[in-house]
C-alpha cells in the first residue's frame, strides 16, 4: 500500500460524524484536506485544531455553484484535487403514506444531486490529469429496503448505481462505495415521525462509531494506483443489519 501524504482530498459533510472522523483519520496520515459543510463554525474549529494541511470552505452540496466554488477554492489552496469524498447525507425516514414530500425532496437533493454535483466538479479535472478517486458514502440501505425507508433506500441505491457507472466509464479514475451499517452520528436527527425516531434510538444500541468508517475510507485510498476497492460494507459485529 502507498502513503497518501501527497493526495489532496475534498470531503463534504465534514462538520460532524463520518465526515469529521475521516478528516481526523486522513490528517493523521499527512493528507491535504479541503473540507466543506454548511456549519462553517465547526469546520473552522476543526481546521484550526488539525493545522495548515486542513482548510475549509462553506458548502451546500445541493447547489451546483456552491460545489464549483468549493472545488475552485481547494485547487487554489492546494494546487490540485486527487480525491473527492461525497459524504453529506440526510435520512428523515417516514412511511410513504405519511406523504412527507418535502422530506422526500430533501433526501433526493442532498443524497443524489449532492453526489452528482460533486462528481461534476471533479470529473473534468480527473479526466484531464488521467487520475483521481471518487469515494461515495452510500449505506447498507443501498442493498435492501425496509418499511419507512423506501425513499432513503432509493437514494442510496442511486449512489451505488452512479458510482458503478462512473467506474465503468473511466479506466483512469478509481471509484469506491462505502456502505455503512448503523453508525452513531447525527444522521436521522431530522426524523419527524416520533415512532421512527424512537426505533432509530433502539437500532443505535448496537452501532459503529464514525472512526470505523473513516478507517475503511483510508484503506481504499491507501491502495496502489492499479488497485481499486470498489465497495466496502461495514457493519457492527453484533447487529443484524
Amino acid at each position: 500500500m502507498t502513503d497518501i501524504i501527497d493526495k489532496t482530498v475534498l470531503i463534504s459533510g465534514a462538520s460532524s460524524g463520518i465526515g469529521e472522523a475521516t478528516v481526523r483519520e486522513l490528517a493523521g496520515k499527512g493528507a491535504r484536506l479541503f473540507i466543506g459543510a454548511r456549519r462553517t463554525d465547526r469546520l473552522e474549529a476543526l481546521a484550526a485544531e488539525l493545522g495548515s494541511n486542513v482548510a475549509w470552505h462553506a458548502l451546500d452540496v445541493t447547489d451546483a455553484g456552491s460545489f464549483a466554488a468549493f472545488a475552485d477554492a481547494a485547487e487554489q489552496r492546494f494546487g490540485r484535487i486527487d480525491v473527492l469524498v461525497n459524504n453529506a447525507g440526510v435520512m428523515p425516514l417516514s412511511p410513504l403514506a405519511a406523504l412527507k414530500q418535502d422530506e422526500w425532496t430533501r433526501m433526493i437533493d442532498v443524497n443524489i444531486h449532492g453526489v452528482l454535483n460533486g462528481i461534476a466538479v471533479v470529473l473534468p479535472r480527473f479526466v484531464a490529469q488521467r487520475s483521481g478517486h471518487v469515494v461515495n458514502v452510500a449505506s447498507i440501505a443501498a442493498h435492501f429496503v425496509m418499511p419507512s425507508a423506501a425513499v432513503y433506500c432509493a437514494t442510496k441505491y442511486a449512489v451505488w448505481a452512479i458510482t458503478e457507472g462512473l467506474r465503468q466509464e473511466h479506466d483512469d479514475i478509481r471509484t469506491t462505495i462505502i456502505s455503512p451499517g448503523v453508525v452513531a452520528t447525527e444522521l436521522g436527527n431530522d426524523i419527524t415521525d416520533p415512532n421512527i425516531a424512537t426505533a432509530l434510538t433502539t437500532w443505535r444500541q448496537k452501532s459503529l462509531t464514525p472512526d470505523a468508517i473513516a478507517r475503511a475510507i483510508r484503506y481504499a485510498l491507501e491502495q496502489p494506483e492499479g488497485v481499486d476497492i470498489n465497495e466496502v460494507i461495514v457493519r457492527p459485529t453484533a447487529a443484524g443489519m
